[in-house]
């Protein structure tokens, strides 16, 4: 953890952990522990809140969406009789609003956006220093909008704000409000660099600030259908830099790593092979840089599974927030929705010829050149099957499988179909506390 956590009292820590845990009253009071309101009115708390929001994210947030939304779009298979996972690889109308793994996507989510509205409405009033103030806003405001992005690609709709009964907001406008933050985090590093006590002391070790910010603006530009806006942000992006999530292994692991060798019941998740997508390409190396060989079948469906390498090899493996080859993907659809199919087979033979040594991160497909039709429908099988090989268990093939255009499933999928859900149901509880909640989608 940061040095700044080692400086603060133990009763600011204390609370900050109960506020990690959901901010929940204790029956019997603890006249020494500080309350949420302590933590949240001192610029050490402030900052200790920053960290853990932001371990929040990567370490709770992230996995819930990359492994669930994995299994109900065939990247992963279950390997457990836990019924939480057999309805969600059944998907369809057999997956309950009550299931466990797809309400702790929307938790998850809600939880980060609830941490990040509390440092913004606090912050301003507790940290003087205009440039470390500058960094602590701007990077909440990306993890908020990198958690409104995950929440709208998993539920039709979502609330942009925390708090009771909160209204909920269709894509466009929780979309639209990503963005804006995004914006204006761009604008506050822009006119007030962080400071060194921010880089060094707030935000985790590793984090690119400024190119995460182009990188998401393309990413949410492109899924709100502003083709010239992402195009335009992608191309701001440092193709050689990185910006990951840290773990150290043992106070915080690698959670993908942690989910698919080490669940409650041993291994509940396992990687299917071929990054399990029918449009697998023989000869494509990234299947080796994420994959290893078992030779085994999940329990209890039978599927063919692999053993996981890349970002997820060990406990204290870093994962990448975003990977560089997502830009040319990203470029490629947006020139394929604007009519310029030339443009964008130059981005896929980017992404299709490219070899392990020329990725910052060793990722690297080396294929020939693409040769199928220029046609709106091929290109976009192709990019489809690029961003499944290329960002495997990133969180986005659930996104990438709508807009995309492959085959919708029926109300009672195969398990061979390609997916089994378009949108995943609210959680019962949200419905139960928030009058707001829409209808759930049909699947």
């Amino acid at each position: 953890m940061k040095s700044i956590l080692h400086k603060l009292r133990t009763s600011v820590i204390v609370a900050v952990v109960l506020v990690l845990a959901g901010g929940c009253n204790l029956d019997v009071s603890n006249p020494n522990s500080a309350t949420e309101d302590d933590v949240l009115g001192s610029a050490d708390g402030i900052r200790a809140f920053v960290v853990g929001m932001q371990g929040t994210y990567s370490g709770d947030a992230y996995p819930a969406v990359a492994l669930n939304t994995g299994i109900t779009t065939r990247e992963l298979a279950i390997n457990t009789t836990f019924s939480s996972l057999i309805e969600l690889e059944a998907g369809g109308t057999a997956l309950p609003p009550e299931n466990s793994r797809t309400n702790a996507i929307w938790n998850n989510f809600t939880r980060v956006i609830s941490m990040c509205d509390q440092i913004l409405a606090s912050a301003p009033n507790v940290i003087t220093d205009e440039a470390e103030l500058s960094g602590i806003v701007a990077l909440t405001h990306v993890y908020k909008a990198m958690s409104l992005g995950y929440l709208i690609q998993s539920f039709p709709q979502a609330p942009i704000n925390a708090g009771d009964n909160a209204e909920f907001s269709s894509r466009e406008a929780v979309l639209a409000e990503a963005i804006s933050l995004l914006d204006d985090a761009l604008t506050l590093i822009t006119n007030t660099p962080p400071s060194s006590n921010f880089n060094n002391n707030i935000m985790l070790a590793g984090f690119d600030l400024e190119n995460t910010i182009h990188a998401m603006l393309a990413r949410y530009n492109l899924l709100a259908g502003n083709y010239q806006d992402a195009i335009d942000a992608s191309n701001e992006v440092d193709p050689t830099a990185t910006s990951v999530f840290t773990f150290d292994g043992s106070v915080s692991r690698n959670p993908i790593y942690v989910g698919v060798t080490s669940g409650d019941e041993g291994q509940e998740y396992a990687p299917r092979d071929g990054f399990g997508t029918p449009l697998t390409e023989s000869g494509d190396e990234r299947i080796d840089f994420y994959l290893v060989s078992a030779n085994l079948t999940s329990t209890p469906n039978g599927f063919d599974i692999d053993d996981l390498e890349g970002f997820f090899s060990n406990p204290s493996e870093s994962i990448p927030v975003y990977l560089p080859g997502e830009m040319n993907l990203i470029r490629a659809e947006a020139y394929v929705q604007t009519d310029q199919p030339g443009l964008a087979v130059n981005e896929i033979d980017a992404i299709r010829t490219k070899q392990a040594s020329q990725d910052p991160f060793g990722v690297g497909a080396n294929l020939p050149a693409y040769s199928g039709g220029t046609d709106d429908a091929s290109l976009l099988e192709e990019i489809y099957y690029q961003r499944s090989a290329e960002m495997y268990l990133s969180g986005m093939r659930f996104e990438d499988a709508r807009r995309l255009g492959r085959p919708v499933p029926p109300n009672n999928p195969p398990l061979t179909a390609e997916r089994n859900r378009v949108y995943y149901p609210y959680p019962t509880q949200e419905r139960q506390n928030n009058t707001n909640t829409p209808e759930n989608p049909p699947i």
